[in-house]
């Protein structure tokens, strides 16, 4: 009897184990979704109307008076989708988010007294504010929403209130409803340093953090005093040149990180602090850094896609090219540099001392462009003293009008955003040393570039009273 009990018991235990390993395996230990029930009734007002309803700060300022929207009366509602994330310890009592999954139109901040928020609301986590009762304001630099304080002008909502204001939108499985974030692509850091990406996901390619950061020194992402992690501001350069800064939380589980020293893709949420710009990464995924370093400022020559940008712009065939010029033709100054061009072929030499700011010459567009062109490029050597060059590029939508891209002082390439303002300057010099320097005209974000055969394409422009001394060639678009 005592040996049954014993194999008895034995029995029950090895089952119990297997029926338990069993779960285990089976539920894998992951985490449960997160339920949802929708606690707020439908949208009542767009969260751009909303945050339109905030007082512009005085000019100068960064701050504003505040706006406090009723707590009885009629509703106050509206949807977002969550941007930032605190699982890395980047992002402190806050939450970051914005009115659409893709091409949002408004970004805003929450103050909560709440941490670890990414588990309840993760990235992308489709949310719905009931404001009433909350205070709305630019706040040093930025657009917040939070509660009433005696000591802040917008403070920090309680951890037990905000289930007042913030909930969840539910999808058709009663499960939160998280979306895809798809980030604003932005063609270089200058443009995110606006206002209308404050608080959003936005993404850049060709970005690396500055060379004094990564050599001969590979410093982390954040510097400690005495073991303790600091915020810290790192800056980061993208291929035209524009810098900003990249800010890591003390407290961010990445700082000991070394920075890379590769250049890609960064994605970001754009913050301000007074006037100070700092994008803010989620977590080290937001940075895909795989590509050599480059030289800011530096163009990357054509690639193989490239093609003439109007026939004759290699000025190999003179009658070809003046063929593609419209009725003003060419100045008397520009003439067929024969030898004289990239790699001691052809080029359009311009030489003399303009009257007037000129356009040396406008040129229609020749067939087979591509639809979606991300840049025109063409190099120049030579000297001009006392002024530089600029550049039209015409528009589809009415071809008499056209983005001016400026040189300025040109010594050693350079990559031009464009004016939408028709604003032609001539201000600077140029002197490539004797060799040839190559520009690019940046397109990725111009949607209304003229592409159509026969249609005015582009011009170049001198400045009155300079002394010119210049050969121009190959001039593609991509």
């Amino acid at each position: 009897m005592k040996i049954n009990n014993i194999l008895k018991t034995t029995l029950m235990s090895a089952i119990v184990m297997t029926s338990f390993s069993s779960c285990v395996k089976e539920d894998d230990w992951s985490t449960p979704e997160i339920l949802c029930t929708n606690k707020f009734d439908a949208a009542t007002i767009s969260m751009a109307d909303f945050a339109a309803l905030a007082p512009a700060p005085e000019s100068g300022s960064y701050s504003g008076t505040t706006y406090k929207i009723p707590a009885s009366g009629s509703a106050v509602i509206f949807d977002g989708y969550i941007v930032s994330s605190d699982e890395n310890g980047n992002f402190f009592k806050t939450i970051s988010f914005q009115d659409k999954k893709e091409n949002p139109t408004i970004g805003m901040q929450m103050e909560v007294d709440k941490s670890s928020n990414y588990a309840d609301f993760p990235v992308g986590a489709h949310i719905r504010i009931k404001a009433n009762g909350l205070v709305l304001g630019w706040d040093r630099g930025t657009l917040k929403l939070g509660s009433v304080d005696n000591t802040y002008a917008i403070g920090r909502i309680p951890s037990v209130l905000l289930n007042r204001y913030l909930s969840g939108v539910c999808n058709g499985n009663n499960r939160l409803d998280v979306a895809t974030l798809v980030p604003t692509v932005l063609p270089n850091l200058s443009k995110a340093l606006d206002t209308k990406y404050l608080n959003t996901l936005v993404k850049v390619a060709g970005v690396q953090f500055n060379e004094s950061l990564v050599t001969p020194t590979q410093k982390t992402f954040i510097d400690y005093i005495a073991g303790v992690g600091q915020d810290t501001d790192r800056s980061i350069v993208d291929k035209n040149n524009n810098s900003t800064i990249l800010r890591s939380s003390g407290y961010s589980t990445f700082g000991a990180t070394l920075l890379p020293k590769e250049s890609g893709d960064l994605t970001f949420v754009v913050s301000k602090y007074n006037a100070n710009w700092q994008m803010i990464i989620r977590g080290l995924n937001d940075i895909n850094f795989k590509n050599p370093r480059f030289v800011p400022g530096v163009p990357e020559n054509p690639s193989a896609s490239a093609v003439k940008l109007f026939n004759g712009s290699d000025f190999e065939n003179w009658n070809n090219f003046l063929g593609s010029l419209n009725s003003f033709g060419l100045k008397s100054y520009a003439t067929q540099g024969v030898g004289l061009g990239y790699n001691g072929t052809n080029s359009l030499q311009i030489k003399g001392t303009p009257t007037g700011n000129d356009y040396v010459f406008t040129s229609f567009a020749t067939g087979g462009l591509p639809a979606t062109p991300k840049r025109i490029t063409f190099y120049i050597k030579g000297k001009a003293t006392g002024k530089s060059l600029s550049f039209n590029v015409y528009k589809a939508s009415d071809n008499s009008k056209y983005y001016s891209f400026n040189l300025g002082t040109f010594t050693n390439g350079a990559i031009l955003g464009s004016f939408d303002g028709q604003l032609n300057q001539y201000t600077g010099s140029i002197d490539t040393g004797g060799n040839w320097k190559l520009v690019e005209l940046t397109l990725s974000d111009l949607p209304d570039i003229n592409v159509a055969e026969g249609k005015t394409v582009f011009a170049l422009k001198v400045g009155s009273s300079a002394v010119y001394d210049l050969q121009i060639d190959n001039i593609t678009i991509e």
